[in-house]
């Protein structure tokens, strides 16, 4: 089983797919919208985490640059109905501590960004992925103070902004630009807060 691979970007067929030489040999990889965007110029050299997905009719590569992608994307092969394509691209959008924070927070929207995924789906998905995403190794990086109790109150601000017309683009970035330690603050004055950002811009 391969799992990693180091050598020069031969060849881009599509815009999830590279081939790597190694040693006179090419290695077609399937990776994710950002890992291509991130790769330098044909020829160059690269480093890919890789998982083998064997099937009965072929044995397929996915490359990551980051190892945390690579196990992000094992978790999320675990989770009902969710197969390397629908994996990839939930990790397109999405990174794996933005993953772990939509799960925390439960948003819904974050997911429905993925190419494919309904609001039905993607709230089965939150469901499913909650305890498989919540580990040491995976989890996000914590505001100071933040927590399960910041994640339900936040949930609940942005299930209040959704209610009154703001797009899900806006609540998040009205969230995020808040930064505020939100484990000792009530769903009323994060709505208030957002609404403040809201308002401003």
């Amino acid at each position: 089983m391969i799992g990693s691979l180091r050598g020069s970007v031969a060849a881009r067929p599509s815009e999830s797919e590279v081939l790597v030489e190694v040693g006179g040999v090419g290695y077609r990889l399937h990776v994710s919208t950002p890992t291509v965007a991130a790769l330098g110029p044909l020829g160059s050299e690269a480093f890919f985490y890789v998982h083998t997905h064997v099937r009965e009719d072929a044995i397929v590569l996915y490359g990551f640059l980051h190892d945390d992608e690579r196990r992000c994307f094992e978790v999320l092969l675990g989770a009902h109905g969710v197969g390397p394509a629908l994996a990839l691209a939930i990790l397109s959008p999405l990174s794996p501590a933005s993953l772990t924070t939509a799960l925390l927070e439960e948003d819904v929207d974050a997911l429905c960004a993925v190419p494919g995924v309904g609001r039905k789906t993607a709230a089965r998905l939150l469901i499913d992925l909650r305890n498989r995403l919540e580990l040491p190794d995976l989890s996000v990086p914590a505001r100071p103070g933040a927590g399960a109790q910041g994640g339900r109150a936040r949930a609940e601000v942005r299930a209040a902004l959704a209610d009154l017309g703001y797009a899900p683009e806006e609540i998040r970035g009205a969230l995020d630009r808040l930064g505020a330690d939100d484990s000792e603050e009530c769903v009323e004055d994060l709505l208030r807060g957002a609404l403040r950002e809201l308002a401003s811009r």
